[in-house]
């Protein structure tokens, strides 16, 4: 099963978040089909988390996308600098942003070993 397109996966992210009543918008749009995913996420209390594509893995059955936890609870500017960085070298990327003062984020995470 081949994965979702990109902007079909970011649009369907984006209402499911407004619509449980967290702000959520699409800062920077990305290549329609293939675009790299990050989420930035505002914890509205002064820090920012990212979220970026995970690198390939066994998905089994799952033809969602796969994220990982880069950056955790940093100070704006951190996360800023890293999504330009990425947007440099790739200008397909896609830009999620989110205001959520939890950490859960309803998407795909993968395992890091903790050693």
């Amino acid at each position: 099963m081949s994965s979702l397109r990109s902007d079909l996966w970011c649009m369907a992210f984006v209402r499911r978040h407004n619509d449980m009543g967290n702000m959520c918008v699409v800062a920077r749009r990305g290549d329609p089909i293939a675009g790299q995913i990050f989420i930035e996420v505002d914890h509205l209390d002064g820090t920012r988390s990212l979220f970026t594509p995970a690198p390939t893995v066994s998905r089994g059955d799952s033809a969602g996308q796969m994220f990982q936890r880069r950056f955790e609870r940093v100070e704006p500017a951190k996360v800023r600098e890293r999504i330009e960085q990425e947007i440099s070298f790739d200008p397909d990327l896609w830009v999620l942003s989110i205001d959520l003062r939890s950490d859960d984020l309803g998407i795909d995470l993968v395992r890091t070993d903790p050693n």
